[in-house]
């Protein structure tokens, strides 16, 4: 069984898919605390659902763009990576969201794999797991929500550590309401850097705080 916290249709907020409408799965439980959070409702409340449950009530919205997602889906591992295959299997377009510190070596290669490496102002950097590197795909995209220079310029010494340019999308976030987004791009075009500029546009469309958008 699968602890689930929300299932529900709206647009993708985020990554080379933002705009397009997508059926969000959150699962419960998270092994981070992140201090800049904005699902912490998602770390306890839930409610047990079979994979097939879950499908069903995917299929409801028919539509064929399905993003699993947390608190951090991979805690629930066995099924979560169960419920991937399955969605895959009938056709669907899945994407992952992950914080990158539980290996992604055994995700189905069809999903679409959203890492999310912790910069220092998560308070969580120091939990990431660098080997997932390796098992990304030229698919696959790897996000860093920035929340000043220091995590900027960690971000660019890490790119550079792990030679990440070019081998994937690679997507720039701001911590929401702690950085401006017209300072984070000023450094992007100052610095030259090939990398993709990311609002949450979800929290644009509607009040920041919403729940199940």
């Amino acid at each position: 069984m699968l602890k689930i916290n929300e299932i529900y249709h709206s647009i993708q907020g985020e990554s080379t898919s933002a705009g397009r409408p997508c059926v969000f799965v959150r699962l419960t439980y998270c092994n981070l605390r992140c201090t800049y959070c904005d699902t912490e409702y998602a770390f306890y409340e839930g409610k047990d659902m079979s994979v097939q449950q879950v499908i069903d009530e995917v299929e409801k919205y028919n539509c064929k763009l399905v993003e699993i997602t947390g608190g951090e889906p991979l805690v629930q591992m066995e099924e979560c990576l169960d419920l991937m295959k399955n969605l895959g299997d009938l056709g669907y377009e899945v994407m992952v969201e992950t914080g990158g510190i539980l290996s992604i070596k055994d995700i189905d290669p069809r999903v679409k794999i959203i890492m999310d490496l912790k910069c220092p102002t998560s308070g969580m950097e120091k939990k990431n797991l660098y080997e997932n590197v390796q098992y990304l795909k030229h698919t696959d995209e790897l996000k860093f929500v920035i929340g000043n220079r220091e995590d900027y310029e960690w971000t660019k010494t890490i790119i550079d550590k792990y030679n990440l340019l070019g081998k994937y999308e690679i997507l720039f976030s701001v911590v929401f309401g702690k950085l401006e987004p017209v300072e984070l791009i000023s450094w992007i075009l100052e610095d030259k850097l090939d990398v993709r500029f990311q609002l949450q546009m979800h929290k644009y469309i509607w009040h920041p705080e919403t729940k199940g958008v």
